[in-house]
């Protein structure tokens, strides 16, 4: 039947982690709903999931549960899919002209596979040369951390993150390393949970090998405190 192999390829391009582009696919009507409309409806439809598995929500364990995924689904791990909740990235005037790649390693991920909706977990490393401006700290981290609560594939939240710092700085010299472990691969399906994802993205200087092979030196530092 073709519904069989429809869902058979659609099947396939989630176990190949096959991503559809660099923009995360939205509807048009997204914000029709405000937040608590979202969670209501959620609510119900994780009720209805957990009642056909058999699950007794009367019990005191369970009966809160569709409230609180619906909750966490809506304010906490796909926050990131309000445009309000993105990080404002104050910038400065490289007044130290401080000239040499500033990076930011180990900042932790939290995101969620697009695919089957299980956690992705690692480290992301972001380094940007200044092209006059400078921006907080803090603010790297907050973006990684916006663009990763929302469903993603990996290679395109490494997009994502360049991209906007780009945006963000007025520079093309930007770059970003993420390594991460995929909970779709390590907890169902082939069940490696030693394998990890690298993916890079590099703009600008550090297209060039010898800027890159610097930024990588950096990230491979051995930092404690």
């Amino acid at each position: 039947m073709k519904l069989d192999n429809d869902f058979n390829d659609i099947d396939a391009i989630g176990d190949d982690h096959v991503g559809s582009s660099s923009e995360t696919p939205m509807r048009k009507d997204a914000f029709r709903l405000n937040a608590s409309e979202k969670i209501e409806i959620i609510r119900d439809d994780v009720r209805h999931i957990m009642e056909t598995l058999g699950l007794d929500l009367s019990d005191d364990s369970l009966k809160g549960t569709p409230n609180r995924v619906a909750k966490m689904f809506v304010n906490e791990i796909f926050g990131g899919l309000d445009p309000k909740k993105k990080p404002s990235a104050s910038t400065f005037e490289n007044k130290y002209k401080y000239g040499e790649m500033l990076v930011e390693k180990n900042i932790s991920v939290y995101s969620t596979c697009e695919h089957h909706l299980l956690p992705i977990v690692g480290k992301a490393h972001v380094a940007y040369i200044s092209s006059g401006k400078v921006v907080g700290l803090s603010k790297m981290n907050r973006i990684v951390d916006y663009f990763a609560k929302r469903p993603q594939v990996q290679e395109r939240l490494t997009i994502q993150i360049v991209k906007e710092l780009q945006n963000v700085l007025d520079t093309e010299d930007v770059a970003c390393v993420i390594d991460a472990k995929h909970l779709c691969v390590n907890s169902r399906g082939i069940r490696d949970i030693e394998s990890s994802t690298v993916t890079s993205e590099f703009g600008g200087k550090f297209k060039e090998k010898e800027t890159r092979r610097e930024f990588l030196d950096y990230i491979k530092l051995d930092t404690q405190f």
